[in-house]
């Protein structure tokens, strides 16, 4: 049985919850394992609870109870070559942490939490895309676009911010490679080259997942934790 950690404040009520649970049966019947996924509130976590688990999937539903705790449990898995999937929040405070971590930018922010901070990096959408499908391209080359066997697909979003335009320039300047964009331009996918899976998306994948039909992207998820020891 291989552990999924879920970093999130779990709601019933909350669809992309519930797709995120679905998602993940329906990727272990069709690789024929066991996996089970545990909901982890960010309130109580650490990096023990962490350790004991074979990939991360940092959930929607963000603002998170306890940002400092998300955090270092993004940039562990980072760090330590663990599986890590981000999707809407999830993708957010990746980019937060590789901006403090990475790019040096200690008082990076997000407007969920800060909206008047200096640094934010995750700032409000200047529309909503919550509950919109719309097309996206892949990097040709990029771990997104070999996962999905093509260079653009169409994905369901749940998410009101997204990364600053502000910050694209010193954003693009490190390891973190942008893999995905929508018709704008927009980030909307970014990926860790050198890591195991390090992967992040703004949309939601699991909302389109089918119980006969898994989502790719979270069967490469797991794959990449059942290939962990």
């Amino acid at each position: 049985m291989k552990p999924i950690a879920l970093i999130g404040e779990f709601s019933p009520t909350f669809p992309p919850h519930l797709a995120t649970q679905a998602a993940l049966a329906h990727a272990s019947t069709a690789l024929g394992v066991a996996v089970e996924g545990r909901w982890l509130s960010t309130e109580a976590l650490d990096e023990e609870m962490v350790e004991h688990h074979s990939a991360l999937w940092i959930a929607p539903g963000s603002p998170y109870k306890n940002l400092g705790r998300t955090l270092r449990a993004i940039r562990h898995a980072r760090e330590t070559e663990v599986p890590c999937l981000g999707t809407c929040g999830g993708f957010q405070h990746m980019i937060l942490e590789y901006a403090r971590n990475v790019l040096g930018v200690q008082d990076a922010h997000h407007a969920e939490y800060d909206p008047y901070a200096s640094d934010l990096f995750i700032s409000h959408l200047a529309c909503s895309l919550a509950g919109r499908e719309l097309p996206l391209t892949f990097v040709p080359g990029s771990r997104i676009a070999a996962i999905y066997g093509a260079e653009a697909a169409t994905e369901q979003y749940y998410c009101n911010f997204g990364v600053n335009p502000r910050f694209v320039p010193l954003f693009r300047s490190g390891p973190l490679r942008v893999s995905g964009s929508d018709a704008e331009g927009e980030i909307r996918v970014i990926e860790l080259p050198e890591h195991p899976f390090f992967l992040g998306t703004l949309f939601v994948p699991q909302m389109r997942s089918l119980p006969g039909q898994p989502h790719p992207l979270v069967m490469a998820f797991l794959r990449a934790a059942l290939d962990r020891p």
